[in-house]
């Protein structure tokens, strides 16, 4: 998803063999129960930042896992319990804080800030499993996009519950070629992985959905260290852009609206956090006039259960209930080790591959090919509460509705993955 980090070599092809051959060695089970309220929980280690420039988010992310876990009741009777560990966005970290878990019992992962410390943990974990298939790791994506991640990457031990970066750019790109006012863009991004994939696939999306569009100008900054957007702010006025694309997130995403806002600029901005906390906040300074636009999986007016629940986090937590892919997270482990009869990764992990369910936004399945979820993804916009749309944002007074929705089919690309089978 969010943070800095390089993606380690690949394995080789007979290490990525090993994995897969006891990843796939369980055999299917009739769904049933196998775990009991009074019995122990299976324990999921949360690996993401809790202190420094994402700490906020994190914190958030965390909160959404544990009460998931607390509040879903799964078919196989397994209870989840949800520990935080701290990898202050480092890939470095995020291995230390790997292997204090495994040595603690830890057998299944949650990360998803930083597509390249997903990816030195998928890493690490197909060596833990080749080695030690006796205690076999999963790992759950609830947010990391970049497609590598279950294209040349893909591992046995991935599952991504979230679109990719390509998935959304295409949602993006299709929704703006339908606003005629939306014809010069300025894409402005975090100078790592993320903000440099948003930007080359929303450029490739322009050219086979949207060639009317332009991109008048473009810019990479340093993630996490400007105090002041207003230089930027002036760049985007100065290029008669009609539209601000960006993948900027926590205080990056905040100090750029804020820089907008005090340029009186009021052109749209399309991203794939501003829902995410704080930044409701900021926007509701100045009301609706900066027209901002979400792509996301989930939006804050979600019906069905999510409703319930997300009325019931904010009482608990006083922050909203933005991480929805813990919903899916839980339920999909809770059905997979029904239909397993077991709580082991390798046996879980078969389950998982084509596993179909009912997520946050409707129905689902996780892609057997590459691990990749396939679900919908809706554009809402930044707008005053109606009746209709009526869960305000941190309290604001103000909402994301949904304006245009895209099922799985239409933002889907077919798997390039080269998982090993036996």
């Amino acid at each position: 998803m969010r943070n800095a980090g390089a993606s380690p070599p690949p394995l080789r092809r007979r290490q990525w063999l090993v994995a897969g051959t006891a990843w796939l060695a369980a055999t299917a089970a009739p769904v049933r129960a196998i775990g009991r309220a009074d019995g122990p929980p299976v324990r999921i280690a949360f690996i993401d930042p809790l202190s420094g420039p994402a700490g906020d988010i994190g914190r958030n992310s965390l909160h959404s896992w544990q009460f998931m876990a607390e509040r879903l009741h799964t078919p196989s009777g397994v209870r989840f319990r949800v520990a935080g560990f701290d990898n202050k966005g480092s890939p470095q970290e995020s291995l230390n804080a790997l292997k204090v878990a495994i040595d603690q019992g830890f057998r299944y992962v949650v990360q998803g800030n930083g597509s390249g410390v997903t990816a030195a943990l998928s890493e690490a974990i197909a060596r833990h499993n080749q080695m030690r298939p006796d205690k076999a790791v999963l790992l759950i994506n609830y947010a990391a996009m970049d497609p590598a991640l279950t294209g040349e990457h893909c591992s046995p031990w991935h599952f991504r519950i979230d679109a990719d970066t390509s998935m959304k750019a295409r949602a993006l790109v299709a929704f703006m070629a339908s606003q005629p006012d939306m014809d010069k863009v300025y894409l402005l991004n975090q100078n790592y992985a993320h903000g440099q994939q948003l930007a080359a696939y929303f450029k490739a999306e322009l050219a086979r959905q949207a060639p009317r569009v332009r991109v008048v100008g473009e810019e990479l900054h340093q993630p996490f260290v400007l105090q002041d957007f207003t230089a930027h702010a002036q760049r985007i006025r100065a290029s008669g852009a009609r539209a601000l694309v960006t993948g900027n997130w926590g205080v990056d995403l905040r100090r750029l609206l804020q820089a907008l806002q005090a340029q009186g600029l009021e052109l749209p901005v399309l991203g794939y956090y501003p829902q995410l906390v704080g930044t409701p906040t900021v926007l509701a300074a100045t009301g609706d006039k900066l027209p901002v636009y979400l792509v996301a999986t989930t939006h804050p007016n979600q019906g069905g259960p999510l409703a319930a629940l997300a009325t019931e986090f904010q009482q608990r937590f006083g922050e909203d209930l933005v991480v929805t892919a813990s919903y899916d997270g839980i339920r999909m482990l809770g059905l997979a080790m029904a239909r397993a009869g077991s709580t082991d990764p390798a046996r879980v992990a078969t389950q998982l591959a084509g596993l179909g369910f009912e997520g946050a936004s409707g129905a689902v399945q996780m892609r057997a090919d590459d691990h990749q979820l396939q679900t919908g993804l809706v554009v809402a916009r930044w707008e005053r509460v109606s009746p209709q749309h009526p869960r305000s944002a941190e309290g604001t007074g103000y909402t994301f509705a949904p304006v245009r929705f895209f099922d799985a089919a239409q933002v889907s690309s077919p798997s390039t993955c080269q998982m090993p089978r036996p």
